[in-house]
């Protein structure tokens, strides 16, 4: 029983993170990740990682 109830946080967890990512990338959100919310110099095209 202890088991299904940590699957289930762990499932719930996950699935709220993958909901946050692809609501972002929807509204146009390059740099997901970036602590300065885009503005940074190499996040005018895309992030870097996005670039390569």
């Amino acid at each position: 029983m202890t088991d299904l109830v940590i699957i289930g946080i762990v499932l719930a967890l996950l699935g709220t993170a993958v909901t946050y990512i692809v609501r972002n990338k929807k509204r146009g959100g390059h740099c997901i990740g970036c602590p300065s919310g885009g503005s940074c110099p190499h996040c005018n095209g895309g992030c870097r990682s996005e670039t390569k």
